[in-house]
Protein backbone atom coordinates (compact mmCIF):
# COMPACT_ATOMS: atom_id res chain seq x y z
CA UNK A 1 0.00 0.00 0.00
CA UNK A 2 1.48 3.73 -0.94
CA UNK A 3 0.66 6.65 1.62
CA UNK A 4 -0.04 9.04 -1.37
CA UNK A 5 -2.04 9.57 -4.52
CA UNK A 6 -2.23 12.47 -6.68
CA UNK A 7 -5.70 12.57 -9.33
CA UNK A 8 -6.52 15.22 -11.85
CA UNK A 9 -9.37 15.45 -14.27
CA UNK A 10 -9.45 17.43 -17.33
CA UNK A 11 -11.80 18.98 -19.49
CA UNK A 12 -13.73 21.76 -21.03
CA UNK A 13 -15.02 23.95 -18.27
CA UNK A 14 -18.72 23.94 -17.87
CA UNK A 15 -18.50 20.43 -18.61
CA UNK A 16 -18.71 18.78 -14.85
CA UNK A 17 -15.18 18.43 -13.99
CA UNK A 18 -15.67 20.83 -11.07
CA UNK A 19 -18.49 18.58 -9.88
CA UNK A 20 -16.26 15.35 -10.10
CA UNK A 21 -13.79 16.80 -8.51
CA UNK A 22 -15.70 17.48 -5.98
CA UNK A 23 -17.38 14.82 -4.62
CA UNK A 24 -14.66 12.33 -5.29
CA UNK A 25 -12.93 14.88 -2.91
CA UNK A 26 -15.59 14.83 -0.48
CA UNK A 27 -15.65 11.07 -0.32
CA UNK A 28 -12.14 10.88 0.44
CA UNK A 29 -12.54 13.57 3.07
CA UNK A 30 -15.21 11.01 5.00
CA UNK A 31 -12.99 8.50 4.70
CA UNK A 32 -10.46 10.66 6.72
CA UNK A 33 -7.34 11.25 4.16
CA UNK A 34 -5.85 14.82 3.87
CA UNK A 35 -6.36 16.07 1.06
CA UNK A 36 -4.68 19.38 -0.83
CA UNK A 37 -6.61 20.49 -4.27
CA UNK A 38 -5.23 22.75 -7.31
CA UNK A 39 -7.61 24.47 -9.39
CA UNK A 40 -6.36 25.66 -13.36
CA UNK A 41 -9.10 27.19 -15.33
CA UNK A 42 -9.99 29.79 -18.00
CA UNK A 43 -10.80 33.14 -17.26
CA UNK A 44 -14.35 32.77 -19.18
CA UNK A 45 -17.53 31.48 -18.07
CA UNK A 46 -17.59 28.53 -20.30
CA UNK A 47 -15.25 26.71 -22.27
CA UNK A 48 -11.38 26.76 -22.37
CA UNK A 49 -9.41 23.90 -20.98
CA UNK A 50 -9.90 23.09 -17.09
CA UNK A 51 -7.90 20.71 -14.70
CA UNK A 52 -8.53 20.04 -11.04
CA UNK A 53 -5.69 17.84 -9.12
CA UNK A 54 -6.34 16.40 -5.73
CA UNK A 55 -2.94 15.10 -3.59
CA UNK A 56 -4.58 12.31 -1.19
CA UNK A 57 -2.57 11.56 1.79
CA UNK A 58 -2.57 9.65 4.82
CA UNK A 59 -0.32 12.21 6.24
CA UNK A 60 -0.92 15.72 6.99
CA UNK A 61 0.06 17.72 3.10
CA UNK A 62 0.39 21.58 2.21
CA UNK A 63 1.50 21.51 -0.80
CA UNK A 64 0.99 20.15 -4.60
CA UNK A 65 2.37 17.15 -5.71
CA UNK A 66 5.26 17.47 -8.54
CA UNK A 67 3.95 14.44 -10.38
CA UNK A 68 0.88 12.78 -10.96
CA UNK A 69 -0.86 9.27 -10.81
CA UNK A 70 -3.97 8.96 -12.58
CA UNK A 71 -5.67 11.58 -14.98
CA UNK A 72 -8.80 11.74 -15.84
CA UNK A 73 -9.50 12.72 -19.42
CA UNK A 74 -12.92 14.46 -21.08
CA UNK A 75 -11.19 15.08 -24.37
CA UNK A 76 -7.86 14.72 -25.97
CA UNK A 77 -6.53 18.14 -25.12
CA UNK A 78 -6.16 17.12 -21.47
CA UNK A 79 -4.32 14.48 -22.20
CA UNK A 80 -1.75 16.15 -24.27
CA UNK A 81 -1.59 19.04 -21.67
CA UNK A 82 -1.36 17.07 -18.74
CA UNK A 83 0.00 13.86 -19.59
CA UNK A 84 3.63 14.79 -18.92
CA UNK A 85 2.59 15.31 -15.13
CA UNK A 86 2.28 11.03 -14.91
CA UNK A 87 4.97 9.30 -13.26
CA UNK A 88 6.21 6.09 -14.71
CA UNK A 89 3.58 3.34 -14.71
CA UNK A 90 0.91 5.72 -14.44
CA UNK A 91 -3.03 5.65 -15.37
CA UNK A 92 -5.05 7.93 -17.75
CA UNK A 93 -9.24 6.94 -18.08
CA UNK A 94 -10.01 8.69 -20.75
CA UNK A 95 -13.71 9.35 -22.48
CA UNK A 96 -13.92 6.28 -25.26
CA UNK A 97 -15.75 9.02 -27.42
CA UNK A 98 -12.76 10.80 -28.73
CA UNK A 99 -10.65 7.85 -29.72
CA UNK A 100 -8.33 9.08 -27.27
CA UNK A 101 -4.24 8.88 -27.89
CA UNK A 102 -0.91 8.49 -25.25
CA UNK A 103 1.36 11.25 -25.81
CA UNK A 104 4.92 9.66 -27.27
CA UNK A 105 7.29 9.33 -24.52
CA UNK A 106 4.35 8.78 -21.97
CA UNK A 107 4.59 5.86 -19.76
CA UNK A 108 1.50 5.51 -18.90
CA UNK A 109 -1.54 2.96 -18.89
CA UNK A 110 -4.82 3.93 -21.12
CA UNK A 111 -8.07 3.05 -20.55
CA UNK A 112 -10.77 4.16 -22.78
CA UNK A 113 -14.14 4.32 -20.98
CA UNK A 114 -17.32 4.63 -22.92
CA UNK A 115 -17.92 7.64 -20.27
CA UNK A 116 -20.19 9.69 -22.28
CA UNK A 117 -21.79 6.65 -23.95
CA UNK A 118 -22.97 4.89 -20.41
CA UNK A 119 -24.01 8.57 -18.99
CA UNK A 120 -26.90 8.52 -22.20
CA UNK A 121 -27.36 5.20 -21.56
CA UNK A 122 -28.62 6.42 -18.08
CA UNK A 123 -30.87 9.10 -19.44
CA UNK A 124 -28.27 12.24 -19.31
CA UNK A 125 -24.74 12.78 -20.84
CA UNK A 126 -24.76 15.00 -17.60
CA UNK A 127 -23.83 12.08 -15.79
CA UNK A 128 -20.48 11.55 -17.46
CA UNK A 129 -19.16 12.96 -13.96
CA UNK A 130 -20.46 10.10 -11.79
CA UNK A 131 -19.17 7.65 -14.75
CA UNK A 132 -15.77 9.21 -14.42
CA UNK A 133 -15.65 9.16 -10.65
CA UNK A 134 -16.74 5.53 -10.60
CA UNK A 135 -13.61 4.83 -12.42
CA UNK A 136 -11.35 6.17 -10.39
CA UNK A 137 -12.58 5.42 -7.23
CA UNK A 138 -12.61 1.73 -8.44
CA UNK A 139 -8.86 1.71 -9.44
CA UNK A 140 -7.91 2.87 -5.46
CA UNK A 141 -10.19 -0.51 -4.31
CA UNK A 142 -11.68 2.01 -2.05
CA UNK A 143 -15.86 0.90 -1.18
CA UNK A 144 -18.01 2.25 -3.16
CA UNK A 145 -20.76 2.23 -0.26
CA UNK A 146 -18.64 5.30 1.03
CA UNK A 147 -18.73 7.31 -2.33
CA UNK A 148 -22.55 6.63 -2.57
CA UNK A 149 -23.10 8.46 0.51
CA UNK A 150 -21.01 11.50 -1.24
CA UNK A 151 -23.72 10.77 -4.11
CA UNK A 152 -26.54 11.23 -1.61
CA UNK A 153 -25.37 14.15 -0.22
CA UNK A 154 -25.18 16.22 -3.50
CA UNK A 155 -28.47 14.79 -5.06
CA UNK A 156 -30.63 14.62 -2.28
CA UNK A 157 -32.50 17.65 -2.46
CA UNK A 158 -33.05 16.11 -6.42
CA UNK A 159 -35.36 13.32 -5.47
CA UNK A 160 -34.51 9.96 -4.65
CA UNK A 161 -34.57 9.14 -8.45
CA UNK A 162 -31.88 11.34 -9.60
CA UNK A 163 -29.64 9.96 -6.72
CA UNK A 164 -30.30 6.17 -8.12
CA UNK A 165 -29.28 6.95 -11.47
CA UNK A 166 -26.04 8.89 -10.70
CA UNK A 167 -25.21 5.58 -7.99
CA UNK A 168 -25.78 3.19 -11.11
CA UNK A 169 -23.67 5.71 -13.34
CA UNK A 170 -20.61 5.24 -10.58
CA UNK A 171 -21.24 1.74 -10.35
CA UNK A 172 -20.89 1.19 -14.45
CA UNK A 173 -17.97 3.15 -14.63
CA UNK A 174 -16.36 1.22 -12.04
CA UNK A 175 -17.16 -2.08 -13.74
CA UNK A 176 -16.16 -1.10 -16.63
CA UNK A 177 -12.61 0.26 -15.88
CA UNK A 178 -12.59 -2.99 -13.28
CA UNK A 179 -12.87 -5.11 -16.09
CA UNK A 180 -10.15 -3.60 -18.22
CA UNK A 181 -7.71 -3.76 -15.65
CA UNK A 182 -8.60 -6.81 -13.92
CA UNK A 183 -9.40 -5.36 -10.70
CA UNK A 184 -7.67 -2.77 -8.69
CA UNK A 185 -4.17 -1.19 -9.29
CA UNK A 186 -2.11 -2.46 -6.26
CA UNK A 187 0.31 0.34 -7.18
CA UNK A 188 -2.46 2.73 -6.49
CA UNK A 189 -3.68 0.91 -3.28
CA UNK A 190 -3.86 3.53 -0.40
CA UNK A 191 -3.31 2.88 3.09
CA UNK A 192 -5.96 3.37 5.56
CA UNK A 193 -6.94 6.70 6.63
CA UNK A 194 -6.45 8.24 10.50
CA UNK A 195 -10.20 8.34 10.76
CA UNK A 196 -10.40 11.59 12.06
CA UNK A 197 -13.10 14.24 11.78
CA UNK A 198 -11.26 16.93 9.15
CA UNK A 199 -12.88 20.55 7.45
CA UNK A 200 -12.28 19.86 3.81
CA UNK A 201 -12.55 23.69 2.66
CA UNK A 202 -11.28 26.81 0.80
CA UNK A 203 -9.38 29.89 2.32
CA UNK A 204 -12.61 31.91 0.64
CA UNK A 205 -15.09 29.98 2.54
CA UNK A 206 -12.70 29.57 6.20
CA UNK A 207 -12.21 34.01 5.49
CA UNK A 208 -16.26 34.20 5.37
CA UNK A 209 -16.60 31.73 8.29
CA UNK A 210 -14.28 33.95 10.37
CA UNK A 211 -15.84 36.90 9.30
CA UNK A 212 -19.45 35.61 10.50
CA UNK A 213 -17.22 34.19 14.02
CA UNK A 214 -15.81 37.87 14.30
CA UNK A 215 -19.45 39.07 14.55
CA UNK A 216 -18.80 40.89 11.15
CA UNK A 217 -22.83 41.66 10.35
CA UNK A 218 -22.04 43.47 6.50
CA UNK A 219 -20.06 42.68 3.75
CA UNK A 220 -19.86 45.38 1.25
CA UNK A 221 -18.31 43.99 -2.02
CA UNK A 222 -18.70 44.04 -5.91
CA UNK A 223 -17.70 40.50 -7.61
CA UNK A 224 -14.02 39.16 -8.79
CA UNK A 225 -11.96 36.56 -8.98
CA UNK A 226 -10.86 34.71 -7.11
CA UNK A 227 -12.58 37.30 -4.25
CA UNK A 228 -16.04 36.36 -5.24
CA UNK A 229 -16.62 33.32 -3.05
CA UNK A 230 -16.23 35.06 -0.47
CA UNK A 231 -18.97 37.04 -1.28
CA UNK A 232 -21.29 33.57 -2.16
CA UNK A 233 -20.34 32.01 1.32
CA UNK A 234 -21.78 35.22 3.55
CA UNK A 235 -24.83 35.58 1.39
CA UNK A 236 -25.84 32.20 3.06
CA UNK A 237 -24.39 33.02 6.31
CA UNK A 238 -25.20 36.44 7.50
CA UNK A 239 -28.98 36.79 6.83
CA UNK A 240 -29.10 34.17 9.58
CA UNK A 241 -27.48 35.95 12.09
CA UNK A 242 -29.49 39.27 10.70
CA UNK A 243 -26.86 40.66 8.66
CA UNK A 244 -26.63 40.92 5.15
CA UNK A 245 -24.40 41.13 2.19
CA UNK A 246 -24.67 43.75 -0.40
CA UNK A 247 -23.06 44.22 -4.01
CA UNK A 248 -22.29 47.35 -4.74
CA UNK A 249 -21.63 49.05 -8.71
CA UNK A 250 -17.84 49.00 -8.00
CA UNK A 251 -15.34 48.74 -5.26
CA UNK A 252 -15.34 52.16 -4.67
CA UNK A 253 -18.28 52.13 -3.58
CA UNK A 254 -18.12 48.75 -1.47
CA UNK A 255 -15.05 49.96 0.56
CA UNK A 256 -16.78 53.38 1.36
CA UNK A 257 -19.70 51.68 2.86
CA UNK A 258 -17.76 49.30 4.64
CA UNK A 259 -15.91 52.69 6.45
CA UNK A 260 -19.91 53.83 6.60
CA UNK A 261 -20.74 51.18 8.83
CA UNK A 262 -18.05 50.42 10.86
CA UNK A 263 -18.56 54.37 11.68
CA UNK A 264 -21.82 53.50 12.85
CA UNK A 265 -20.43 50.55 14.90
CA UNK A 266 -21.25 47.65 12.81
CA UNK A 267 -18.40 45.10 12.08
CA UNK A 268 -18.18 45.71 8.19
CA UNK A 269 -15.65 44.02 5.48
CA UNK A 270 -15.08 44.31 2.18
CA UNK A 271 -12.93 41.61 0.08
CA UNK A 272 -11.49 41.79 -3.83
CA UNK A 273 -8.51 41.47 -5.90
CA UNK A 274 -5.65 43.53 -7.20
CA UNK A 275 -7.70 45.61 -9.72
CA UNK A 276 -10.14 46.68 -7.17
CA UNK A 277 -7.63 47.12 -4.26
CA UNK A 278 -6.28 49.89 -6.92
CA UNK A 279 -9.97 51.93 -6.73
CA UNK A 280 -10.18 51.21 -2.98
CA UNK A 281 -6.37 53.09 -2.31
CA UNK A 282 -8.00 56.54 -1.75
CA UNK A 283 -11.01 55.66 0.36
CA UNK A 284 -8.46 53.53 2.75
CA UNK A 285 -6.52 56.84 3.00
CA UNK A 286 -10.38 58.12 4.20
CA UNK A 287 -10.13 55.31 6.81
CA UNK A 288 -6.63 55.87 7.62
CA UNK A 289 -7.73 59.84 8.27
CA UNK A 290 -10.74 59.39 10.11
CA UNK A 291 -9.25 56.80 12.05
CA UNK A 292 -12.52 54.34 11.10
CA UNK A 293 -11.61 50.82 11.64
CA UNK A 294 -12.30 48.78 8.44
CA UNK A 295 -11.14 44.95 7.03
CA UNK A 296 -10.40 44.36 3.35
CA UNK A 297 -9.51 41.31 2.00
CA UNK A 298 -7.23 41.02 -1.05
CA UNK A 299 -6.99 37.87 -2.68
CA UNK A 300 -3.79 38.18 -5.16
CA UNK A 301 -4.14 36.94 -8.67
CA UNK A 302 -2.36 37.81 -12.01
CA UNK A 303 -1.81 40.98 -12.63
CA UNK A 304 -1.32 43.91 -13.71
CA UNK A 305 -4.52 45.17 -15.08
CA UNK A 306 -7.20 42.47 -15.85
CA UNK A 307 -3.59 40.24 -16.05
CA UNK A 308 -4.58 36.68 -15.22
CA UNK A 309 -7.64 37.13 -13.10
CA UNK A 310 -7.28 32.80 -12.68
CA UNK A 311 -3.87 32.36 -11.82
CA UNK A 312 -1.51 32.32 -8.85
CA UNK A 313 0.45 35.59 -7.92
CA UNK A 314 2.11 37.33 -5.11
CA UNK A 315 2.29 40.67 -6.76
CA UNK A 316 0.42 43.05 -4.72
CA UNK A 317 2.83 43.27 -1.91
CA UNK A 318 3.93 47.03 -2.83
CA UNK A 319 0.38 47.91 -3.02
CA UNK A 320 -0.48 47.03 0.07
CA UNK A 321 1.54 48.39 1.72
CA UNK A 322 2.65 51.91 0.11
CA UNK A 323 -0.85 51.99 -2.28
CA UNK A 324 -2.50 55.16 -0.68
CA UNK A 325 -1.18 58.45 -0.49
CA UNK A 326 0.41 60.20 1.60
CA UNK A 327 1.27 58.42 5.47
CA UNK A 328 -1.37 56.44 7.32
CA UNK A 329 -0.83 53.68 9.95
CA UNK A 330 -2.61 50.39 8.74
CA UNK A 331 -1.59 46.41 9.10
CA UNK A 332 -1.36 43.88 6.67
CA UNK A 333 -1.36 40.15 7.47
CA UNK A 334 -0.69 37.22 5.10
CA UNK A 335 -2.32 33.72 6.44
CA UNK A 336 -0.74 30.91 5.19
CA UNK A 337 -2.95 27.96 5.63
CA UNK A 338 -6.85 27.39 5.58
CA UNK A 339 -6.89 27.37 9.56
CA UNK A 340 -4.85 30.64 9.85
CA UNK A 341 -7.64 32.51 7.17
CA UNK A 342 -10.18 31.59 9.83
CA UNK A 343 -8.58 32.63 12.90
CA UNK A 344 -6.62 35.62 11.20
CA UNK A 345 -9.77 37.09 9.97
CA UNK A 346 -10.71 37.42 13.98
CA UNK A 347 -7.70 38.81 14.55
CA UNK A 348 -7.86 41.45 12.01
CA UNK A 349 -11.37 42.66 12.98
CA UNK A 350 -10.03 42.98 16.82
CA UNK A 351 -6.69 44.94 15.35
CA UNK A 352 -8.98 47.14 13.12
CA UNK A 353 -10.81 48.27 16.38
CA UNK A 354 -8.49 48.13 18.44
CA UNK A 355 -6.15 50.52 16.85
CA UNK A 356 -8.77 52.41 14.87
CA UNK A 357 -7.13 51.21 11.62
CA UNK A 358 -7.30 49.81 8.04
CA UNK A 359 -6.61 45.94 8.38
CA UNK A 360 -5.60 44.03 5.20
CA UNK A 361 -5.56 40.62 4.76
CA UNK A 362 -3.72 39.21 2.11
CA UNK A 363 -4.38 35.89 0.68
CA UNK A 364 -3.37 34.35 -2.99
CA UNK A 365 -5.24 32.44 -5.52
CA UNK A 366 -3.92 29.37 -4.29
CA UNK A 367 -5.16 29.49 -0.53
CA UNK A 368 -8.07 31.40 -1.90
CA UNK A 369 -9.54 28.82 -3.96
CA UNK A 370 -7.49 25.67 -3.14
CA UNK A 371 -9.33 23.27 -1.44
CA UNK A 372 -7.62 21.69 1.55
CA UNK A 373 -7.91 19.47 4.91
CA UNK A 374 -7.69 21.28 7.81
CA UNK A 375 -8.12 20.64 11.98
CA UNK A 376 -11.29 21.13 13.12
CA UNK A 377 -11.63 24.58 14.19
CA UNK A 378 -11.31 25.43 18.38
CA UNK A 379 -14.21 28.25 18.87
CA UNK A 380 -12.75 28.30 22.63
CA UNK A 381 -9.94 30.55 20.88
CA UNK A 382 -12.45 33.15 19.98
CA UNK A 383 -11.97 36.07 21.86
CA UNK A 384 -13.66 39.94 20.46
CA UNK A 385 -12.08 42.80 21.36
CA UNK A 386 -13.96 46.42 20.53
CA UNK A 387 -11.69 48.33 21.25
CA UNK A 388 -11.50 51.90 23.13
CA UNK A 389 -15.20 52.77 22.91
CA UNK A 390 -16.62 54.84 25.33
CA UNK A 391 -19.84 55.29 26.59
CA UNK A 392 -21.45 57.35 29.39
CA UNK A 393 -19.87 60.91 28.57
CA UNK A 394 -20.10 63.43 30.93
CA UNK A 395 -21.97 66.90 29.93
CA UNK A 396 -19.13 69.46 29.06
CA UNK A 397 -20.95 72.83 30.27
CA UNK A 398 -18.86 74.95 27.86
CA UNK A 399 -21.06 72.91 24.92
CA UNK A 400 -17.67 72.07 22.98
CA UNK A 401 -17.59 69.02 20.39
CA UNK A 402 -16.27 65.54 22.18
CA UNK A 403 -12.53 65.30 21.39
CA UNK A 404 -12.86 61.99 19.13
CA UNK A 405 -9.47 62.62 17.96
CA UNK A 406 -7.92 63.50 21.25
CA UNK A 407 -3.81 63.60 21.72
CA UNK A 408 -2.55 60.56 23.59
CA UNK A 409 0.26 58.61 24.68
CA UNK A 410 -0.23 55.84 22.65
CA UNK A 411 -2.23 57.02 19.70
CA UNK A 412 -5.15 55.58 20.38
CA UNK A 413 -8.26 57.83 20.91
CA UNK A 414 -11.76 57.36 22.75
CA UNK A 415 -13.90 56.32 19.82
CA UNK A 416 -17.51 56.95 20.25
CA UNK A 417 -20.74 55.17 18.25
CA UNK A 418 -23.37 57.77 16.61
CA UNK A 419 -26.15 58.49 18.67
CA UNK A 420 -23.67 58.68 22.30
CA UNK A 421 -25.15 61.53 24.57
CA UNK A 422 -22.42 64.20 24.06
CA UNK A 423 -20.33 62.51 21.85
CA UNK A 424 -21.32 64.40 18.83
CA UNK A 425 -17.97 65.38 16.97
CA UNK A 426 -17.28 66.16 13.49
CA UNK A 427 -15.80 64.16 10.80
CA UNK A 428 -13.40 65.10 7.61
CA UNK A 429 -11.25 63.40 5.65
CA UNK A 430 -8.62 66.60 5.78
CA UNK A 431 -6.65 67.31 8.34
CA UNK A 432 -8.51 68.36 11.92
CA UNK A 433 -8.22 69.17 15.00
CA UNK A 434 -9.05 66.78 18.20
CA UNK A 435 -12.59 67.78 17.90
CA UNK A 436 -12.70 66.67 13.59
CA UNK A 437 -12.58 70.25 12.63
CA UNK A 438 -10.77 70.96 9.63
CA UNK A 439 -7.82 73.04 10.75
CA UNK A 440 -4.37 73.43 8.84
CA UNK A 441 -2.34 74.60 11.71
CA UNK A 442 1.27 72.98 11.27
CA UNK A 443 2.00 72.26 14.90
CA UNK A 444 -1.73 70.84 14.58
CA UNK A 445 -0.65 68.65 11.69
CA UNK A 446 2.18 67.75 13.36
CA UNK A 447 0.70 66.47 16.30
CA UNK A 448 -1.78 64.82 14.57
CA UNK A 449 0.07 63.05 12.08
CA UNK A 450 2.46 61.66 15.39
CA UNK A 451 -0.54 60.76 16.97
CA UNK A 452 -1.85 58.47 14.19
CA UNK A 453 1.42 57.08 13.57
CA UNK A 454 2.36 56.06 17.33
CA UNK A 455 -0.80 53.60 17.15
CA UNK A 456 1.28 50.94 15.74
CA UNK A 457 4.83 50.59 17.96
CA UNK A 458 3.57 48.84 20.41
CA UNK A 459 1.47 46.42 17.68
CA UNK A 460 1.26 42.98 19.04
CA UNK A 461 -0.35 40.57 16.11
CA UNK A 462 -0.52 36.85 17.07
CA UNK A 463 2.62 34.85 15.19
CA UNK A 464 3.83 37.65 13.33
CA UNK A 465 6.36 34.90 11.69
CA UNK A 466 5.99 31.12 11.58
CA UNK A 467 9.25 29.58 12.09
CA UNK A 468 11.15 26.05 11.61
CA UNK A 469 14.54 26.29 12.90
CA UNK A 470 15.81 22.94 13.96
CA UNK A 471 19.77 24.28 13.16
CA UNK A 472 21.36 27.07 14.51
CA UNK A 473 23.56 27.74 11.94
CA UNK A 474 21.85 26.75 8.51
CA UNK A 475 22.91 26.56 5.51
CA UNK A 476 19.86 28.23 3.86
CA UNK A 477 16.94 29.95 5.71
CA UNK A 478 13.46 29.88 2.99
CA UNK A 479 11.82 32.42 3.59
CA UNK A 480 8.26 32.68 2.01
CA UNK A 481 4.45 33.78 2.21
CA UNK A 482 1.09 32.74 1.62
CA UNK A 483 0.54 29.38 0.17
CA UNK A 484 4.10 28.42 -0.28
CA UNK A 485 4.95 27.01 3.18
CA UNK A 486 3.33 23.75 2.86
CA UNK A 487 5.98 23.59 -0.48
CA UNK A 488 8.83 24.89 1.27
CA UNK A 489 8.49 22.87 4.11
CA UNK A 490 8.08 19.44 1.91
CA UNK A 491 11.65 20.45 0.07
CA UNK A 492 13.29 21.45 2.87
CA UNK A 493 12.61 17.80 4.59
CA UNK A 494 14.26 16.02 1.87
CA UNK A 495 17.17 18.67 1.72
CA UNK A 496 18.28 18.15 5.58
CA UNK A 497 18.06 14.21 4.51
CA UNK A 498 21.10 14.65 2.37
CA UNK A 499 22.62 16.79 4.56
CA UNK A 500 21.86 20.62 3.75
CA UNK A 501 21.07 22.21 6.52
CA UNK A 502 17.82 24.67 5.97
CA UNK A 503 15.25 26.44 8.16
CA UNK A 504 11.93 27.77 6.92
CA UNK A 505 10.24 30.93 7.40
CA UNK A 506 6.95 32.14 6.88
CA UNK A 507 6.31 35.62 6.81
CA UNK A 508 2.59 36.64 7.95
CA UNK A 509 2.76 40.42 9.03
CA UNK A 510 3.86 42.56 6.09
CA UNK A 511 3.61 45.58 7.74
CA UNK A 512 4.54 46.68 9.87
CA UNK A 513 7.29 44.55 8.96
CA UNK A 514 8.43 42.39 12.07
CA UNK A 515 11.97 43.17 12.42
CA UNK A 516 12.76 41.72 15.51
CA UNK A 517 11.31 38.48 14.94
CA UNK A 518 12.83 38.45 11.62
CA UNK A 519 16.61 39.53 12.36
CA UNK A 520 17.94 37.13 14.10
CA UNK A 521 16.86 34.13 11.63
CA UNK A 522 18.75 35.74 8.72
CA UNK A 523 21.80 36.36 11.34
CA UNK A 524 22.59 32.73 11.68
CA UNK A 525 21.77 32.14 8.03
CA UNK A 526 24.36 31.64 5.59
CA UNK A 527 22.37 32.46 2.72
CA UNK A 528 18.53 33.57 2.36
CA UNK A 529 16.93 32.15 -0.37
CA UNK A 530 13.24 34.16 -0.34
CA UNK A 531 10.51 32.36 -2.53
CA UNK A 532 7.62 34.74 -3.88
CA UNK A 533 5.32 34.15 -7.18
CA UNK A 534 6.06 37.76 -8.96
CA UNK A 535 8.83 39.12 -11.49
CA UNK A 536 10.39 41.81 -8.99
CA UNK A 537 11.07 40.67 -5.49
CA UNK A 538 8.76 42.32 -3.40
CA UNK A 539 9.03 40.53 -0.12
CA UNK A 540 12.65 40.25 -0.60
CA UNK A 541 13.13 44.11 -0.95
CA UNK A 542 10.83 44.47 1.80
CA UNK A 543 13.25 42.32 4.21
CA UNK A 544 16.41 44.43 2.57
CA UNK A 545 14.92 47.65 3.16
CA UNK A 546 13.82 46.86 6.90
CA UNK A 547 16.57 44.56 8.17
CA UNK A 548 19.62 44.46 5.26
CA UNK A 549 21.74 41.33 4.45
CA UNK A 550 21.70 42.02 0.91
CA UNK A 551 24.74 39.77 0.21
CA UNK A 552 22.92 36.80 1.81
CA UNK A 553 19.42 37.36 -0.05
CA UNK A 554 18.76 35.21 -3.36
CA UNK A 555 15.35 35.45 -5.21
CA UNK A 556 13.82 33.03 -6.37
CA UNK A 557 10.73 34.23 -8.41
CA UNK A 558 7.77 32.36 -10.61
CA UNK A 559 5.25 34.46 -12.08
CA UNK A 560 3.72 32.11 -14.92
CA UNK A 561 0.58 31.47 -13.13
CA UNK A 562 1.53 28.62 -11.23
CA UNK A 563 2.25 28.09 -7.41
CA UNK A 564 6.13 26.52 -6.95
CA UNK A 565 6.45 22.66 -6.88
CA UNK A 566 7.82 21.02 -4.52
CA UNK A 567 10.85 20.20 -7.22
CA UNK A 568 11.97 23.60 -8.09
CA UNK A 569 12.38 25.02 -4.39
CA UNK A 570 14.58 21.71 -3.71
CA UNK A 571 16.37 22.70 -7.32
CA UNK A 572 16.69 26.27 -6.34
CA UNK A 573 18.23 25.16 -2.53
CA UNK A 574 20.53 22.91 -4.57
CA UNK A 575 21.93 25.65 -6.56
CA UNK A 576 22.39 28.12 -3.64
CA UNK A 577 24.35 25.32 -1.60
CA UNK A 578 26.88 24.68 -4.77
CA UNK A 579 25.15 21.43 -6.03
CA UNK A 580 23.45 19.88 -8.98
CA UNK A 581 19.80 19.63 -8.81
CA UNK A 582 18.85 15.84 -8.59
CA UNK A 583 15.61 14.32 -9.39
CA UNK A 584 11.75 15.87 -9.13
CA UNK A 585 10.07 14.88 -5.44
CA UNK A 586 7.73 12.69 -5.80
Amino acid sequence: MISQLSWKIGGQQGEGVESTDRIFSTALNRLGYYLYGYRHFSSRIKGGHTNNKIRISTMPIRAISDDLDILVAFDQESIDLNAHELRSGGVIVADAKFDPTVPEGVDATLFAVPITAIAEELGTSLMKNMVASGASWALLGLPLEVFNKAVEEEFGRKGPAIVEKNIEAVKRGADFVLELAGGPIDSFKLGPADGKQKLFMIGNDAIGLGAVAAGCRIMSAYPITPASEIMEYLITKLPKFGGTVIQTEDEIAAITMAIGANYAGVRTMTASAGPGLSLMMEAIGLAGMTETPVVIVDTQRGGPSTGLPTKQEQSDINALIYGTHGEIPKIVIAPSSIEECFYDTIEAFNLAEKYQVPVILATDLQLSLGKQSCEVLDYNKIVIDRGYVVKDIPDREDGSMFNRYAFTENGISPRVLPGEKNGIHHVTGVEHDEAGRPSESTVNRKKMMDKRMRKLNNLKVTNPIHLQAPHAEPDILIVGMGSTGGTIDQARIRLDGEGIKTNHMTVRQLHPFPVEEVLPELKKAKKVLVLENNATGQLASLIKQNIGYHDKIVNVLKYDGNPFLPSEVYNECKKVAGNKPQEELV
